[in-house]
């Protein structure tokens, strides 16, 4: 089992910054990929970042080059830099890692950017 748990959201201004940290908990041996998603009110999850035990990261083109992911692995814990925030980017934020056998999610950090 992994626990997780998200902090860091928040009310910012359009063209503020946020910055969200998930930390792992649990089996942490077993987490390989973890990522960012996120759920805007009606609309569907979406993958917004995601990166690999090696570093690899790959971005939903709608946060290319404003977000930026990153992982501490000696701390299970993944960051999402959030800069040059958009009214389109409020949404409730969930973290998700890759474990052996399943996923797991965080509780959900509500983002809204205010015009």
């Amino acid at each position: 089992q992994v626990q997780l748990v998200e902090s860091g959201g928040g009310l910012v201004q359009a063209g503020g910054s946020l910055r969200l940290s998930c930390a792992a908990s649990g089996s942490i041996f077993t987490i390989n990929t973890m990522g960012w998603y996120r759920q805007a009110p009606g609309k569907q999850r979406d993958l917004v970042a995601a990166v690999t035990t090696g570093g690899r990261a790959n971005y939903a083109d709608s946060v290319k080059g404003r977000f930026t992911i990153s992982r501490d692995n000696a701390k299970a814990t993944v960051y999402l830099q959030m800069n040059s925030l958009k009214p389109e980017d409020t949404a409730v934020y969930y973290c998700q890692v890759a474990a052996y056998l399943r996923n797991y999610w965080g509780q959900g950090t509500q983002v809204t950017v205010s015009s």
